[in-house]
């Protein structure tokens, strides 16, 4: 035993640890900031190495990549207003939306009279018609896009990742319905099974649903070729755990952008639907139908027609304005470029 301790390979090493433990800093030297940042990462706690320290740096960093982006911070704040004058509507309104007075009929915009955006033809607050007619749009584009991605997603990650003749299948069915434009399509569904808050949603995603399928079918047939899901495969895992675990995290972002994109055409359309008086029932406040109702005084009461529509564009502009910005912030082909 002696023979090996006083060895040179072993004198080495003994010299070399006694080196490291005078180089390396006494414990009471350490930063605190060092010692809190090291616990932080054995616990796995906030800004450590755990799931949720790495969840929380991810958001964080999201969150100041969207700052960097002031019209999407001005379109957040917008469809944040919306939304909470949508959700709370009941409350907020000054009058109830089809409430009718004939005496105050084609009243002007005035900020300190009762009507602070008029009235129509019959004598209804046009602001709180506007407040519920936000409830309607709103809804139609969040269950429709919903429903879209549910179905498109679905089909197209089925369809990208096993091929086959349903991947032939359901690629010749979308390319039939792409012959079709998407208004004209929509109103002669909407015809079919007239108008309606739930045959609007179903009329519009019949068709939604394609480009959803189209986007993930191809991302998934250039990601199921990668490194990572072959060494997926080489452990064993199965497909579904391939698919749900490996490439859906890494397509989401995308999918993610063409909703926020979409919603906004979704809403367009629903008002067009309206206007022509196909989608929501006339009984309904919609933005769509109050433009209509409002077209023939636009010569003597020109904010009947004209609020709506404003409200419709200012909407729409906001939904485009983030959905820009998520797209620079989540493509990372746009990074690259």
């Amino acid at each position: 035993m002696r023979a090996l301790r006083d060895s040179p390979i072993c004198l080495e090493g003994i010299e070399a640890i006694d080196e490291g433990r005078r180089a390396a800093p006494p414990w009471e030297a350490v930063r605190p900031e060092v010692v809190r940042e090291a616990r932080a990462a054995r616990s796995g706690s906030v800004g450590g190495s755990g799931p949720l320290g790495l969840a929380q740096r991810n958001l964080l960093s999201f969150g100041r990549q969207m700052a960097g982006h002031p019209a999407a911070v001005v379109g957040g704040v917008v469809i944040l207003l919306y939304v909470m004058a949508a959700a709370f509507a009941p409350w907020v309104v000054p009058c109830a939306p089809d409430e009718v007075a004939l005496s105050q009929r084609l009243t002007a915009p005035s900020w300190t009279g009762a009507f602070p955006l008029g009235t129509d033809q019959l004598g209804r607050d046009i602001l709180s018609r506007i407040i519920f007619g936000a409830r309607v749009s709103i809804l139609v584009g969040i269950l429709t896009i919903a429903i879209s991605v549910t179905v498109g997603v679905g089909l197209g990650v089925v369809a990208g990742y096993f091929r086959g003749p349903f991947d032939r299948l359901v690629s010749r069915f979308t390319d039939l319905l792409l012959a079709f434009p998407y208004l004209i399509f929509v109103i002669g569904a909407m015809a079919v099974m007239g108008p309606g808050f739930w045959n609007l949603i179903w009329a519009l995603s019949f068709k939604g649903w394609v480009e959803f399928y189209r986007l993930a079918r191809a991302e998934v047939m250039s990601e199921k070729t990668r490194e990572y899901v072959e060494a997926a495969r080489a452990l064993g895992r199965s497909n579904a755990a391939i698919i749900c675990g490996e490439i859906l995290p890494n397509v989401v972002h995308s999918i993610l952008v063409l909703g926020t994109l979409r919603m906004g055409n979704m809403i367009v359309l629903e008002s067009s639907l309206s206007f022509l008086g196909l989608g929501i029932p006339p009984r309904t406040p919609a933005w769509g139908s109050m433009v209509n109702d409002g077209r023939r005084y636009m010569l003597t009461a020109w904010w009947v027609a004209t609020l709506p529509g404003l409200a419709l564009v200012v909407l729409v502009l906001a939904i485009n304005l983030v959905g820009e910005a998520l797209r620079d912030v989540l493509d990372p082909r746009l990074k690259e470029g």
